[in-house]
C-alpha cells in the first residue's frame, strides 16, 4: 500500500509525495513549489524518482524544472495534450505510468474541462485528479468545456465508491458552503461541514476524500439528483431537461454568484 502524504505550497495547494512506507524513493504530484518539496525530501531523507503533472496551470507546474535540476534525469510524466516545459514522457488516454522504486501503477485518464488536455492518474485505488474533481465542488473552466467538464466528472463517479480523491487545493470549506446552497436540506451537507471545520481547525487537511462522500455531498456529481435539478431550475427559470443542462446552471451559478 503506498505512503501518500500532502506537501502544503502557496495558499491552499496541496502537492501529493508518494512513496512505499518506509521506502526512500518518491514521486510527486503538481509540484506548483519546488521549496517545500525539496524541504520535504531533504527532512525525510527521500530521493526523488519522479514527477507526475496533471495539467499545465503554474500552480502546478511551477516547480519542475528546479525539481530537475536538483534531480536530473528523473522522468516527468504530463499530458501530451498540453505544453509543459520539462515534460519527458507525454501521456495519453489509457496509458500506464510505473513509478521505478514504488510499487504503483496508475492508468492515464483524459479529464478535460478545467483545462482541454488535463489528465488524471487512476491506480491502488486512488485518483490523482488535479483540479478537475475536488472536495465537494469541483474545477471552473477555463481551457475545455462544460459539456467536457461534466463528462469527466460523470466518468469519476462511476469509480468504486471507496476510490480516494487526491484533489490539489483546499477549497472543501468554500465548496460547502455552495453546495448547501444548492442543497440547504441536505442533512449529509450539514455533517460533513461540521466535520470538515474541525479537521480545519485542528489545522488538518480536508483531503483526500472519497467518492462515496462525494455522490452524497458534491453538487456537480448530483446534477442527476431530483433536488438539485430543482434548484438548478429554479436558478435559471427554465426547465432543464438534461443532466448536462443542469450541471452548465450549476457551475455557471457558482462561477457568477458564489465565487
Amino acid at each position: 500500500m503506498l505512503d501518500i502524504a500532502p506537501i502544503a505550497a502557496f495558499s491552499d495547494n496541496y502537492i501529493w509525495l508518494l512513496r512505499n512506507p518506509g521506502g526512500r524513493i518518491a514521486a510527486v504530484v503538481d509540484p506548483g513549489d519546488e521549496a517545500p518539496v525539496l524541504a520535504y525530501l531533504a527532512r525525510e531523507g527521500l530521493q526523488l524518482g519522479a514527477i507526475l503533472v496533471t495539467h499545465h496551470h503554474a500552480d502546478h507546474t511551477g516547480g519542475v524544472h528546479e525539481l530537475l535540476a536538483a534531480h536530473p534525469g528523473i522522468p516527468v510524466f504530463g499530458p501530451a495534450g498540453e505544453r509543459i516545459p520539462g515534460i519527458s514522457r507525454p501521456l495519453r488516454e489509457g496509458d500506464r505510468v510505473r513509478l521505478e522504486g514504488i510499487d504503483a501503477e496508475f492508468t492515464v485518464w483524459d479529464v478535460p474541462g478545467h483545462t482541454a488536455g488535463h489528465i488524471a492518474y487512476y491506480g491502488a485505488g486512488a485518483l490523482f485528479c488535479g483540479d478537475t474533481l475536488f472536495a465537494a465542488g469541483c474545477g471552473r473552466v477555463f481551457g475545455g468545456t462544460l459539456r467536457d467538464l461534466h463528462a469527466s466528472l460523470q466518468r469519476i463517479a462511476a469509480l468504486p465508491t471507496d476510490t480516494l480523491l487526491f484533489c490539489a487545493h483546499e477549497y472543501t470549506l468554500d465548496n460547502l458552503g455552495f453546495a448547501q446552497w444548492v442543497e440547504p436540506d441536505n442533512r449529509e451537507l450539514s455533517r460533513r461541514e461540521a466535520d470538515e471545520r474541525a479537521r480545519r481547525d485542528r489545522g488538518e487537511p480536508t483531503v483526500p476524500s472519497v467518492l462515496g462522500l462525494e455522490l452524497a455531498t458534491n453538487p456537480f456529481l448530483r446534477v442527476g439528483r431530483e433536488e438539485v435539478r430543482r434548484a438548478a431550475e429554479r436558478h435559471a427559470g427554465r426547465s432543464l431537461p438534461t443532466d448536462q443542462e443542469v450541471f452548465a446552471v450549476v457551475r455557471t451559478w457558482k462561477d457568477r454568484e458564489y465565487d
